[in-house]
C-alpha cells in the first residue's frame, strides 16, 4: 500500500519559513491580485490567497475589474501596477474573460512582478538553472516528490500533459535535477503509446483534467506517482489517476484533494517574497 504524500505538512513548513524571510524585509512585501468578471471558483481561490498572505505578514491588494474589460485596458491597468514600487507581485486570476489572451497579458507584467513565474524571461531562468521564481504548481511537485527521498538522478520520469503551466516548466526543472524525462500529451496517445510510456514510469506526474485518465493497473510496481488533476464527478473532487488502483502498487502517491493543492499557494507567497528581495537588490 502506497505512502501518502501529503501537501499540507509541506507547506506548513515551508510556511515557517517564508514567515522568517519576510520578518527580515525592510517593508512589509505586497501581492496585487487582478480579477476581471465574476467566477465562483477563482473567488474561493482568491479568499484563500488573502488567508494565508495574510497570515505571513503579507499585504493583499484585491483588484475586481468588469466582465466587459477590453485586453487594452487590463494591459494599461497591469502597467499601472507595474509602475508602483510598493506592489512587489502581480497575479493575474483566472479564468478571464474571452476577449482577453492570457498568453499575451503575462508578458506584460514585469519579470521581477511575476509571481506566477509565467514570464518569458522566468521560464527561460529554468532552462539555465538560474530561477528564483518559479510556477507554482510545478515547484508544488518538486517539493513534494523532495519529501519522498527519492533521488531523481537518472530515474525515469513520465509527465502526462505538456501545459505551459504544469508540464513544459516542469520537465525543465525535472531535468535540472538529471531526471530522464519523457513528457506524453494527446499525441503521444492518438498513436497509442500512453500505456507503454506510464508502465515504465518510475514517477509519474499527471497533469491533464480528466478523471480516471490513467488506471491503476498501468502503474509500475514501487512508482511515485504525483496526480496534479482536479475534476468533480458526481458531487466529489478527483484527480487523473485511479487512485484505489494506483495506491496499491504505487510506493508513494499523492491523495486529491490534499496533495498538491494545498502547496500551491504556499509557493505563490514564497514567489512573492523572492521578488521582494530581487527588487530589493
Amino acid at each position: 500500500m502506497a505512502k501518502l504524500l501529503e501537501g499540507k505538512p509541506i507547506a506548513e513548513r515551508i510556511k515557517e519559513e517564508i514567515k522568517k524571510e519576510v520578518s527580515l524585509l525592510e517593508n512589509k512585501p505586497v501581492l496585487a491580485s487582478v480579477m476581471v468578471g465574476e467566477n465562483a471558483g477563482a473567488e474561493s481561490y482568491v479568499k484563500s490567497q488573502k488567508k494565508v498572505a495574510e497570515g505571513l505578514g503579507i499585504e493583499y491588494q484585491f483588484h475586481k475589474l468588469p466582465d466587459g474589460t477590453t485586453q487594452d485596458e487590463l494591459m494599461k491597468f497591469i502597467q499601472g501596477l507595474n509602475s508602483q514600487n510598493k506592489i512587489n507581485g502581480i497575479i493575474i486570476q483566472m479564468p478571464l474573460p474571452q476577449q482577453i489572451d492570457y498568453k499575451k497579458i503575462s508578458q506584460y507584467i514585469l519579470p521581477e512582478k511575476d509571481v506566477e513565474g509565467m514570464h518569458p524571461a522566468n521560464i527561460g531562468k529554468i532552462l539555465f538553472g538560474k530561477a528564483r521564481i518559479v510556477p507554482c504548481t510545478p515547484a508544488s511537485v518538486m517539493e513534494l516528490l523532495n519529501s519522498s527521498g527519492v533521488d531523481l538522478n537518472g530515474k525515469e520520469v513520465v509527465v502526462v500533459g505538456h501545459s505551459e503551466i504544469v508540464g513544459k516548466p516542469l520537465a525543465l526543472l525535472l531535468l535540472e535535477k538529471f531526471a530522464t524525462v519523457t513528457v506524453t500529451h494527446i499525441g503521444t496517445s492518438k498513436a497509442g503509446k500512453l500505456e507503454e510510456h506510464v508502465r515504465r514510469a518510475e514517477i509519474l506526474i499527471v497533469a491533464v483534467g480528466k478523471a480516471g485518465l490513467i488506471r491503476g493497473d498501468l502503474i509500475k510496481e514501487g512508482a511515485i506517482v504525483i496526480d496534479v488533476g482536479i475534476n468533480r464527478v458526481e458531487g466529489k473532487i478527483v484527480g487523473d489517476v485511479d487512485y484505489e488502483g494506483a495506491e496499491k502498487k504505487a510506493s508513494f502517491i499523492t491523495p486529491v484533494p490534499g496533495g498538491v493543492g494545498p502547496l500551491t499557494v504556499t509557493m505563490l507567497m514564497r514567489n512573492l517574497v523572492e521578488a521582494a528581495k530581487l527588487q530589493r537588490s
